[in-house]
């Protein structure tokens, strides 16, 4: 494992400490409470006894601040597992829960979908082409006790794992499907990592894609496929447009040439479409009726 791992990893574990063992506005107004009457009582005791006075300021301020700790409040989404020396004693919340000062020790754990970005990923598919990726991991906790108990740092191991389970589908997988079948890819990744992590106490809600990123020069030559591609289906529909057209002409032929007189009055629909425009001038050097006659003739002979 690099070092820049296990240091995010000690770091992070080190953050959730401190935010559990950072005391509840219930805590601080109840220390405050009982420490302002201590001293209070304390100064009065003071007047007539100074020696005495003072141990009971100093007294009354250590047993408010034992009470203050024996009383832990656990939001509604939030779950408390007690140690008591560290044996484990029960899951606490929500709401208010007391605790034996200092024997017992209390971690809260978040029981809401928690979110994990996964780090971008270069990952080489089974065609050889190194693709980048980038995604997120939905995941939340079930079981607080197993969270805790059989894992030390149940984030970061989930988080290691969704990066290992993204590895091997993609790298199972060609480039072409890669693109394709982004939410296949999704539901395969996070199939894996909800087996491995179920007896952590864990359950993954989901695993999104959100960026595959290539080589430029791939880029560059996916991009002239598909161009050459858009050209070929062009040139295929004008093809398949001109054979049409010619099939429709050659059955309008066959039509006008059964009906003796269908031709002169396309020839005439033709010169009229002209219009009267002088510079449009038509000669019809030999009558259609001769040219008639003389296929009659013809045909006779």
């Amino acid at each position: 494992m690099a070092s820049g791992q296990v240091w995010a990893r000690d770091a992070g574990a080190q953050v959730r400490q401190m935010q559990t063992n950072m005391p509840s506005f219930v805590e601080l107004t109840v220390f405050a409470i009982l420490a302002a009457a201590s001293i209070g009582l304390a100064l009065l005791v003071g007047q007539y006894a100074p020696i005495a006075g003072v141990f009971i300021g100093i007294t009354g301020v250590i047993v408010s601040a034992l009470i203050a700790s024996a009383i832990k409040v656990a939001n509604q989404w939030e779950r408390g597992i007690v140690l008591r020396l560290g044996e484990f004693r029960g899951i606490r919340g929500p709401g208010i829960f007391f605790i034996v000062p200092v024997v017992d020790r209390v971690r809260m754990l978040d029981m809401r979908v928690l979110t994990h970005h996964i780090r971008e990923q270069e990952v080489i598919t089974r065609d050889n082409v190194p693709v980048t990726i980038d995604s997120v991991l939905f995941y939340r906790v079930t079981n607080v006790e197993d969270a805790v108990m059989k894992i030390q740092d149940y984030a970061f191991a989930i988080a290691q794992l969704a990066q290992s389970a993204l590895r091997d589908v993609v790298g199972g997988m060609t480039l072409d499907e890669l693109l394709a079948e982004r939410e296949q890819i999704a539901r395969e990744v996070a199939q894996h990592v909800e087996i491995d992590s179920k007896d952590w106490g864990l359950h993954v809600t989901g695993i999104r894609l959100q960026d595959i990123d290539m080589p430029e020069e791939l880029k560059k030559i996916m991009s002239r496929q598909a161009g050459a591609e858009r050209e070929k289906r062009a040139t295929i529909t004008k093809a398949e447009g001109d054979k049409l057209a010619a099939e429709n002409l050659a059955a309008a032929a066959a039509i006008m040439s059964a009906s003796p007189g269908a031709m002169q009055l396309r020839t005439l629909q033709t010169i009229d479409g002209l219009g009267p425009s002088a510079s449009n001038t038509v000669l019809l050097a030999v009558p259609t009726e001769m040219m008639e006659s003389l296929k009659r003739l013809g045909h006779s002979s």
